[in-house]
């Protein structure tokens, strides 16, 4: 059985990883992507897996955005750390749902039942994908909290999210930037895909301000603003396949 595991979060990965190896050893872990870009992207250019292990939450939105962009025809087990979403609707629709931590004999249980599907079975659920997927809402602005204030400022003024020593500031085309009181990891649930990057742990950068793009030596790449940053914004090599393709994806 070869597997994709579409994951950001690396200690949620190698739980995974550990579990499979327990379960049964002569499962494949054949790929890793860990936003919506790139698992487009791999899916795109690699041959199918036989399932789909695949976290809601990712770095850049949620996973539902992934049949927007590509016909999926891969069986897919859901993990999530939260429980909003409507569990019984997936399950009503015979989708497997889990909820991190990630237990061997559940996830055990659901590869066992996915092994018994037939392949109309795969395709009758998949084309249901849409209707359980939540409608996504994005801010089109944002409110800053300056001195006694509230500061309206709309997506379209705002170069980037930067974070340093466990604090975040909001960078705007102005050149004004500000503190704000949310991490990068909830700030980029609330923020259109198409107009903004999880660029590192340390930026979140928009797209209509990206000025120039240098090639690093080591394939990596070197991101240019049209404002100043802070410091030096670097899309590392496993990144930067993905990266390309959402600064040259259609509006």
């Amino acid at each position: 059985m070869k597997i994709l595991i579409v994951e950001d979060e690396t200690v949620a990965y190698e739980n995974l990883i550990s579990i499979l190896a327990e379960i049964d050893s002569s499962i494949e872990v054949i790929g890793n992507t860990e936003s919506i870009s790139q698992t487009v992207l791999w899916l795109q250019t690699n041959p199918a897996p036989d399932i789909i292990l695949m976290d809601i939450h990712l770095s850049d939105g949620s996973a539902f955005s992934i049949f927007d962009s590509i016909e999926v025809e891969t069986a897919i087990i859901f993990t999530t750390a939260y429980d909003d979403y409507a569990i019984d609707a997936f399950k009503l629709n015979s989708v497997d749902y889990l909820l991190k931590p990630i237990k061997a004999d559940e996830l055990r249980r659901a590869l066992v039942k996915f092994s018994k599907w037939t392949r109309t079975e795969v395709v009758q659920y998949l084309s249901q994908m849409n209707k359980l997927a939540p409608t996504p809402k994005y801010k089109d602005k944002l409110l800053i909290p300056v001195k006694d204030k509230l500061l309206p400022v709309g997506m379209e003024d705002i170069c980037c999210f930067y974070t340093t020593n466990k604090s975040s500031f909001i960078y705007l085309k102005d050149g004004n930037y500000y503190p704000y009181s949310k991490t990068l990891e909830q700030i980029i649930t609330t923020l259109n895909p198409v107009d903004f990057i999880r660029a590192n742990k340390q930026f979140i950068i928009a797209r209509h301000c990206v000025k120039d793009i240098t090639v690093w030596f080591d394939n990596r790449l070197l991101i240019t603003l049209c404002n100043e940053t802070p410091e030096k914004i670097y899309i590392s090599k496993n990144k930067a396949s993905e990266f390309k393709a959402w600064i040259v994806q259609d509006q």
